[in-house]
């Protein structure tokens, strides 16, 4: 086995429930370090800078950019998100396994500086449920909403690229199984 922490790849469409699920899954194993993304989409009620996002301007954005700070980064529904890349570097240099959520370019980005990061696609069980999950969140427009349900669409085409597509019906389930997923992984 590598002393090397496992780099954890999630993505899946808007609404999925990826951060339902990782919180699942850090409530079962605490020691996981979840990675900490910028945005500069302005933060919604309940988020906390520093702990959701770190939440940026776009000129700052950039400079992390231009000065290689981040691991991957996209434009999606209009705002930057990306992955500070110091902190990831640490942890699994210091043996911790870290998770990253992430949409699906990003994933991809990670991958070609990461071949060996473990990537997990999280499948919403249907569009129906996608949609609902969407409108309860109470956190965008219908407008946005219709965006979010067609970016999904392509989203999902892309699933067959990832090393593993775990169903999330159930979030416990889902954290449980990515979590015996990140075990076999590991001893591989």
């Amino acid at each position: 086995m590598n002393k090397k922490g496992c780099l954890t790849v999630i993505s899946a469409p808007s609404g999925c429930g990826k951060g339902t699920v990782i919180a699942e899954m850090l409530k079962i194993n605490p020691a996981l370090k979840l990675s900490v993304s910028a945005t500069t989409r302005p933060p919604r009620e309940d988020d906390v800078d520093g702990v959701d996002y770190f939440f940026l301007s776009r000129d700052a954005f950039q400079k992390q950019i231009d000065g290689g700070l981040m691991l991957e980064y996209a434009e999606y529904v209009g705002n930057y998100y990306g992955t500070p890349a110091p902190p990831v570097e640490e942890n699994l240099k210091n043996g911790f396994d870290v998770i990253l959520e992430i949409e699906v370019v990003g994933a991809r980005k990670i991958t070609e500086k990461f071949p060996d990061a473990l990537t997990v696609f999280l499948m919403p069980p249907s569009k129906e449920e996608l949609r609902r999950r969407l409108i309860n969140r109470g956190t965008d427009s219908p407008e946005v909403i219709e965006k979010r349900l067609l970016t999904a669409d392509k989203e999902i085409q892309e699933a067959v690229n990832f090393k593993t597509i775990v169903l999330n019906d159930y979030a416990e389930r889902a954290a449980d199984e990515i979590l015996e997923l990140i075990k076999s992984y590991k001893q591989t």
